[in-house]
């Protein structure tokens, strides 16, 4: 939708670019993916350079001596620094962001160690694998995901990333949740797209959408012609360009799914009337369809 809705040219035009370009910000996902993973390393990192810190003061308290290692030695956070193919994906994407910034290490350090998750986890100086998991995935749930700083960081470093941010912060939710301690190192290094197919219909939609963008237009117009066309919002009229292409060339998809996914997007990102507007328009589009029989759907419960 955001490459389409960037996109200045006419269907005519080459437009090999703004697929690349669409394509491009589909696998940054996964090099936020690696930030993000990496970010719990490096406080990992911090906290050891903290502990050895205090162990070298010249007036070393007894429990600077004997400090609680208890996250420094956190078994999730040990698994991770441990995997071979995170490190190796982590290299080959050049994920180093947190050698220069390390200031948003240290707010990040910082939140996690003044936070009441915190404290009641250093209470005791022994844990199992199931309380050191609770812990990572209540202080990345609570702390590391709505960090203020962190959220401006990521903004500033990739503007895609902003709508990529809850996607993957939901995704490492699940894979920290699903862990175990007998767990395949790739458990962490999951495929960006879970079949082949996926990456296909994104081009497919990307490109249809742009070659089919007069006759879209031309069923668009025709359900508007009360509205004056500067009432439709810009975004409006791209979703509904990708849903009646969805309708038309996507015979696998089925038409709720269509309609509800392109409703839940312009609830996101357009007008709070769109979705209205959207679902109104969509409607009466797929009931002539069906009565010319030129909606294209094949398989049971796809109409």
């Amino acid at each position: 939708m955001q490459t389409l809705y960037a996109f200045r040219g006419s269907e005519s035009d080459d437009f090999s670019k703004d697929q690349k370009f669409l394509l491009f910000s589909i696998d940054n996902m996964y090099n936020l993916y690696l930030l993000l993973i990496s970010l719990l390393l490096e406080v990992k990192k911090r906290a050891e350079i903290d502990l050895s810190k205090k162990q070298k003061k010249h007036l070393a308290t007894a429990e600077d001596k004997d400090p609680n290692k208890k996250f420094v030695n956190n078994q999730l956070l040990e698994l991770l620094s441990s995997n071979s193919e995170l490190k190796s994906q982590m290299e080959s994407h050049e994920i180093t962001n947190w050698e220069l910034d390390t200031e948003y290490v240290e707010v990040v350090f910082k939140s996690i160690t003044s936070s009441e998750l915190y404290k009641e986890y250093m209470e005791t100086r022994v844990s199992d694998f199931k309380e050191d998991k609770t812990f990572i995935i209540d202080v990345f749930k609570e702390v590391i995901a709505p960090n203020e700083k962190l959220y401006e960081y990521i903004e500033d470093k990739n503007l895609t990333w902003l709508d990529d941010l809850p996607i993957v912060n939901t995704a490492i939710l699940k894979l920290l949740r699903k862990v175990k301690h007998s767990t395949q190192e790739a458990h962490f290094t999951p495929k960006l797209y879970k079949e082949d197919d996926d990456k296909q219909f994104a081009i497919d939609l990307f490109k249809k959408t742009l070659l089919n963008r007069s006759s879209l237009n031309n069923e668009i117009e025709k359900k508007t012609k009360n509205w004056d066309a500067d009432r439709i919002a810009d975004v409006d009229y791209v979703l509904l360009q990708m849903a009646i292409n969805e309708l038309q060339n996507f015979p696998s998809i089925p038409v709720k799914v269509t309609i509800n996914e392109y409703l839940e997007i312009a609830k996101e990102y357009s007008t709070p009337k769109s979705s209205i507007f959207i679902n109104g328009i969509l409607d009466k589009l797929v009931k002539e369809f069906r009565e010319a029989g030129t909606l294209n759907k094949m398989g049971r419960g796809l109409l």
